[in-house]
């Protein structure tokens, strides 16, 4: 019940914002989300001995996920960030203590936690600025769903273990009932919402969708068993963390930005 209340009040604020709010709201909301999600990835890198600054990539999450709008448009934004994302990274870790091994660890992670969250979420953006909310809603449902199926399903007849060495939980029986709602979701919401022309163009999308969601989930689950965690924090009761939340996206939004500017 807990999770099911929780799921309830995050897609209540998350789709009042999308429809109703202008677009800088979902920017806002996008740019805490990758504040705390990037805290998330500095916790996990910190349970493993290297020691993220989380105020730094969660600072920097927000300002990798506010440049992508302005970027799609002026290149140059875009890569002002990230030399001052590489910069300051340096120059964090050195203000960290003295050399050790875990400090390559350190940095490596200081530079790929706001650019793992951040970009993708700034990706969500430009979505909504450029094509409105239908296309976001329509990703978001789509990911939501499959996501739902995949943990149903599993739990009802899950037996083959997806990817026993990451994630104990996914099941190949799961990730099929994640797929199959997904292809449902594209066929029927796809064309009437405009991503797709027809409910075969409307599958197609939603498996893809699908198939690089359970992509992202795996590799933070990767993240998480390589830090000996079960979920990237406790912050969202029933779910884990906003990381927990938010892995089939991050990887979801680039094959969907590609999709939207090129195919559709």
């Amino acid at each position: 019940m807990t999770r099911v209340l929780s799921a309830v009040v995050l897609v209540a604020i998350v789709g009042a914002v999308l429809w109703l709010g202008p677009w800088w709201a979902t920017l806002v909301m996008a740019a805490l989300v990758g504040a705390l999600a990037a805290g998330e990835v500095a916790s996990l890198s910190r349970a493993v001995g290297a020691p993220v600054p989380v105020l730094f990539v969660a600072v920097a999450a927000m300002a990798a996920c506010a440049v992508v709008p302005v970027g799609m448009a002026n290149g140059a934004a875009i890569v002002l960030v990230l030399l001052a994302l590489v910069a300051g990274a340096g120059i964090v870790t050195m203000a960290g203590g003295a050399p050790s091994p875990s400090m390559i660890t350190t940095v490596a992670v200081t530079v790929m936690a706001p650019l793992y969250v951040g970009l993708p979420l700034g990706a969500l953006v430009w979505i909504d600025v450029v094509f409105g909310p239908r296309p976001v809603i329509f990703l978001i449902a789509t990911i939501a769903i499959s996501d739902s199926a995949q943990y149903f399903v599993g739990r009802a007849y899950g037996r083959r273990k997806l990817a026993p060495a990451i994630s104990p939980v996914k099941t190949i029986e799961g990730a099929v009932g994640g797929m199959v709602a997904a292809a449902v979701t594209g066929a029927l919401l796809g064309p009437m919402w405009g991503q797709v022309v027809s409910p075969l163009e409307g599958v197609a999308l939603g498996l893809m969708l699908c198939v690089v969601g359970i992509t992202g989930d795996l590799f933070e689950s990767l993240l998480k068993r390589s830090a000996g965690v079960k979920d990237s924090s406790a912050l969202i009761p029933g779910h884990g963390g906003v990381l927990d939340r938010i892995d089939a996206y991050l990887f979801a939004v680039p094959a969907y930005l590609l999709f939207l500017r090129y195919v559709a």
